[in-house]
């Protein structure tokens, strides 16, 4: 099954192995570390492109929202 857009719908994790979260999180949060230095790069220019690096913000959020939704679902915060 195919992950997706990270901007798109949301996904029904309990159709995923453990495993298969796992390692999107992985792949999530190398995303989200690679934006981020790249906002980094694009920050530290002469004349930074505000449109693109509002862009890569953006979609380094949308990354932190999946992070979040499947961490939430592998560790689910049950009250007893």
């Amino acid at each position: 099954m195919a992950w997706g857009r990270v901007s798109g719908p949301m996904i029904d994790y309990s159709n995923f192995s453990d495993e298969a979260l796992e390692a999107r999180l992985t792949e999530l949060r190398q995303d989200h570390s690679d934006l981020d230095a790249a906002i980094h790069a694009l920050s530290n220019t002469g004349v930074p492109d505000l449109i693109v690096i509002g862009r890569l913000k953006r979609k380094k959020l949308a990354l932190k929202d999946e992070i979040a939704r499947i961490e939430d679902f592998l560790n689910p915060d049950i009250i007893a």
